[in-house]
């Protein structure tokens, strides 16, 4: 055998043990969140109960703002970020007994569902958008410039 496909062949068991690793991680973290909960229901359930309990009280004009806000997130995990931000905005909505999901409703689950170690792009974006998020200052994890 030759050094250079010996060497390729190394190469390719690393890249592809990589790849395996990096897969199973995500599909690990989704079996955490469909394990349910002392309550009986998993991450994935109270999502989408939210989702289903506040469907008609989203307008065109929040669900745009929603679209909008997440258009930053790699289309990959768009439809994932958008499902779970919608789910605390729902939440939020349930909680304050709101009778239709508002622009600020948006903008505080949004900056809730959000990671922490996303912050910092998030209020970029926010500033990009001119959406005031000075009420909410308090849930971000960095100092607002």
């Amino acid at each position: 055998m030759s050094t250079l496909f010996g060497t390729f062949i190394i190469l390719w068991t690393v890249v592809l043990v990589l790849l395996l690793t990096i897969g199973g991680f995500f599909m690990f973290r989704k079996f955490l969140k469909s394990m349910p909960k002392q309550d009986g229901m998993s991450e994935l359930d109270w999502q989408d109960y939210y989702i289903d309990k506040t469907k008609k009280m989203w307008t065109e004009e929040t669900r745009e703002l929603l679209n909008d806000l997440v258009k930053p997130v790699p289309e990959l995990f768009r439809d994932v970020a958008r499902r779970s931000i919608a789910a605390k905005i729902g939440k939020l909505a349930l909680e304050e007994g709101a009778g239709e999901i508002s622009q600020d409703l948006v903008v505080k689950g949004y900056i809730m569902a959000t990671p922490a170690r996303d912050h910092k792009f998030l209020v970029a974006h926010l500033k990009e958008k001119q959406i005031d998020f000075s009420p909410y200052e308090q849930h971000l994890k960095i100092k607002a410039e």
